[in-house]
């Protein structure tokens, strides 16, 4: 499956958060994201990513393993993403390491989801503040196949206009590249 996203830059983060808490409730989480690549580089060299997510919100710490792999829409970003839950994250870190695998930057993000329908897809916004990068972003969401990526990408577009999200506004810039460019 792929996951449909656009990215954008907050001009107004109060505004667009009375929008989308009119659509649902907020789920508040901190995401801590540790990306890893081969010593080689070629992970990063093939635009493809491996990541341990750790996310703790206010019931639950839960673990992601994630792999995106190449970008199949450059105008987006978005990427095919296989994802599952793991039950210790000390073990995920050790087993990538144990293979070979190299932290290669890891950083925070202070996270708002949102889960709603609108045009007939299941959505997910959230709200992004990432400490080391200034602003606030939003990221949009659907899951699909790829015969359904245009039509929705034109969804997606539609619903951040409908939050105050300006087409100019987005964004493919990645937080990995921002927060080491922050660091120097």
């Amino acid at each position: 499956m792929i996951e449909a996203e656009l990215k954008a830059r907050v001009n107004s983060p109060e505004s667009v958060t009375r929008r989308l808490e009119k659509r649902a409730e907020a789920r508040v989480e901190v995401y801590r994201d540790t990306y890893y690549d081969r010593s080689d580089g070629s992970l990063e060299a093939a635009d493809q990513e491996l990541r341990v997510r750790t996310v703790h919100g206010a019931d639950e710490t839960r673990t992601l393993l994630t792999f995106k792999d190449a970008t199949v829409d450059e105008a987006s970003g978005s990427k095919p993403e296989h994802e599952t839950e793991v039950a210790d994250a000390d073990a995920a870190h050790a087993i990538l390491r144990g293979l070979g695998y190299v932290e290669v930057i890891a950083f925070e993000k202070r996270c708002r989801n949102y889960e709603f329908e609108a045009r007939g897809r299941r959505l997910l916004a959230t709200l992004v503040r990432v400490p080391e990068i200034d602003g606030t972003f939003i990221e949009l969401e659907t899951i699909v196949d790829e015969n359904d990526m245009a039509p929705a990408l034109d969804d997606v577009r539609a619903v951040l206009a409908d939050l105050g999200i300006d087409a100019g506004d987005l964004t493919t810039e990645t937080y990995t590249g921002a927060v080491a460019a922050q660091r120097g």
